[in-house]
C-alpha cells in the first residue's frame, strides 16, 4: 500500500468525510482494502461499515481471524447481519468455528431460517474435518435433462452456486454419478442428454475425511471445486480451491511452528499477547529441557573415563552437534515428503534403507574431515592431544559416523512412527529429534572411545 493512500485515507478520516471516503474505497481492489486494514487496524471497522455490502463481504472473507473477530465487535448490528446473511457458507462456517460458542449462537440466529439450518448442519462436523469446507451452493442437474435444459437451470441458479466450472450430476436420490465441466457442456448439441457425456469416472471428497486429505487430492488433481459425499455417495456439497489454498497455509504454518520445537499460533506473531508467546513455547522448551537433562546423567554414567581422558571432552560439542544436524535434515524432509504424499507409512522399509546408505556417506564424510582436522592439528603442533592421538582421531571418526548415522535413523523413522500412532508427524520436529540424539550420541561416544582405548588412555 502506498504511503500517499494511506495518508490521504487518514485525511478523509479526520475530516470525517463518509461520502468521499466511501469513493476512494470504492476504487480500489479487494487486495488493496485489506492491505489499508493491516495499515491501519483502529479503522477495519470504518471501512467494513462504508463499503458496499457486496464489496465488504469480499474483504471480510479473506481476513484473518483475529482481524474478523475485532470488526465484529465494532461493527453495527445491520451490517454485521447482512454481512453474515451474504457471507458464502464455508467461509461462515469458518468464521464460527472460530468464534466462543456463545457469540456464535448470536450470529447464527440474525441467519435466516434455511441459512440458520444451514450453518449448522455444517458445523456438526468435526473442525478438521472436510465437511466443515464444503459450500452447498453448486450446479445439480439430473442425467435425463436435456443439455438445453441444463443451460437454462445455470442460467437461473448459477448466480448463487459458488462455482459453475463444473456441473454435478444426480439420481433422484441425491447420488452423485458424474462430475462435468462447464466447457462440455458448452460444446454439446443442444438437444443431447446429460447423462450421455457421463463416463462415471470422477473424485469425490467424504465429508468425514480430514482436510489433509483434500489438500494432496486437490494437489494431485487439476480441479477448481470437488463434490463431497457423505458414506452412500450422496451429494451434500463441494469444496473450492480457494478454501484448499488457505487451509494449506494454515497447515504449513502450524507445521513450521511445531518443526521449530513451538506449539502452532493461532494469531500473527505481532498481535499475539506476550504472555500467550509464552505459554505456547514454555511446554515444549520444558519437555526439552528435561531431555538434555538425560545427556548430562549420561555424561556422569562417564565420569570416570571423562576423568582419565579430559582430551575427549574437547569433542563432545562437535559429536552431538553433528547427530542433532543429520537427525534435524532427516526429520524435515520425511515430513516434507509425508505432507506432499511422496512417502507414506508403508515405504517405512525404503526410507529406512536409504537412510542407513545416505548417513553412513554423510557419516563417513564428517568422520574424515574430523579425523583429518586432528591429524593436522597434531603435526602443524597447534595442539598437542598426546601420545595417542592417532587413536583419538580414530575414535572420533568412528563415532562421526555412528552418530550421523543413528541421528539420520532416528530423524527419519519419528515422523513415520508419529504417523502410524495417528499423531501429528511435524510433532517431531527438530529440537525433539536434536535432543533424543543429544543423550544417545553420548553413549555412542564414549562407547566407541572405550573400544578404541580401553587400555592404552582409559
Amino acid at each position: 500500500m502506498e504511503e500517499m493512500v494511506v495518508e490521504e485515507i487518514q485525511e478523509l478520516l479526520e475530516k470525517e468525510n463518509d461520502k468521499a471516503l466511501k469513493q476512494y474505497l470504492d476504487q480500489l481492489n479487494i487486495s488493496d482494502v485489506e492491505e489499508l486494514i493491516d495499515e491501519l487496524p483502529q479503522y477495519a471497522a470504518k471501512f467494513i461499515e462504508t463499503l458496499s455490502l457486496n464489496r465488504a463481504v469480499n474483504v471480510f472473507r479473506i481476513l484473518d481471524f483475529p482481524t474478523q473477530e475485532r470488526i465484529i465487535k465494532k461493527l453495527s448490528g445491520n451490517k454485521l447481519n447482512q454481512i453474515i446473511k451474504d457471507l458464502p457458507p464455508d467461509d461462515r462456517t469458518a468464521l464460527f468455528s472460530e468464534l466462543k460458542g456463545d457469540v456464535v449462537k448470536k450470529m447464527i440466529t440474525l441467519l435466516p431460517p434455511e441459512e440458520r439450518k444451514e450453518s449448522l448442519a455444517l458445523l456438526g462436523y468435526k473442525e478438521d474435518s472436510i465437511g466443515r469446507l464444503m459450500t452447498p451452493d453448486y450446479i445439480a442437474v439430473k442425467p435425463e435433462w436435456s443439455i438445453t435444459h441444463v443451460l437454462a437451470h445455470i442460467r437461473r441458479y448459477g448466480k448463487n452456486s459458488e462455482t459453475i466450472d463444473v456441473v454435478y450430476v444426480i439420481d433422484k436420490d441425491g447420488v452423485l454419478l458424474d462430475d462435468i465441466r462447464i466447457r462440455e457442456v458448452l460444446l454439446a448439441d443442444p438437444e443431447a442428454i446429460i447423462g450421455e457425456l457421463t463416463d462415471k469416472r470422477f473424485i469425490a471428497l467424504k465429508a468425514n475425511d480430514p482436510q489433509e486429505d483434500a489438500i494432496n487430492i486437490f494437489r494431485m488433481n487439476n480441479r477448481v471445486a470437488l463434490p463431497v459425499v457423505d458414506e452412500n455417495n450422496i451429494l451434500l456439497g463441494i469444496v473450492t480451491v480457494d478454501d484448499i489454498l488457505w487451509i494449506a497455509n494454515e497447515e504449513y504454518t502450524e507445521d513450521m511452528h511445531k518443526i521449530g520445537g513451538t506449539e502452532a499460533l493461532d494469531e500473527p506473531y505481532l498481535d499475539i499477547p506476550i504472555l500467550k508467546l509464552v505459554k505456547k513455547r514454555a511446554g515444549w522448551l520444558i519437555v526439552l529441557f528435561l531431555g538434555e537433562m538425560l545427556t548430562a546423567t549420561a555424561m556422569q554414567h562417564f565420569e570416570i573415563e571423562l576423568e582419565k581422558a579430559v582430551v575427549l571432552s574437547l569433542f563432545i560439542p562437535l559429536i552431538m552437534s553433528s547427530g542433532g544436524n543429520s537427525g534435524s535434515q532427516a526429520s524435515t524432509l520425511i515430513i516434507q515428503a509425508m505432507a506432499l504424499g511422496e512417502v507414506t507409512i508403508a515405504e517405512w522399509w525404503r526410507v529406512m534403507r536409504r537412510e542407513l546408505v545416505s548417513g553412513a556417506l554423510l557419516g563417513i564424510i564428517l568422520g574424515t574431515i574430523g579425523f583429518i582436522r586432528i591429524i593436522t592439528w597434531q603435526q602443524l603442533h597447534l595442539y598437542n592431544y598426546g601420545p595417542h592421538w592417532f587413536l583419538i582421531a580414530a575414535t572420533i571418526f568412528f563415532t562421526l559416523v555412528g552418530i550421523v548415522l543413528w541421528g539420520s535413523l532416528i530423524g527419519s523413522m519419528m515422523p513415520i512412527i508419529l504417523k502410524k500412532l495417528k499423531l501429528d508427524p511435524a510433532t517431531s520436529s527438530a529440537p525433539f529429534v536434536a535432543t533424543m540424539v543429544d543423550v544417545t550420541g553420548i553413549v555412542i561416544y564414549f562407547s566407541v572411545a572405550v573400544l578404541i582405548l580401553k587400555g592404552v588412555l582409559l
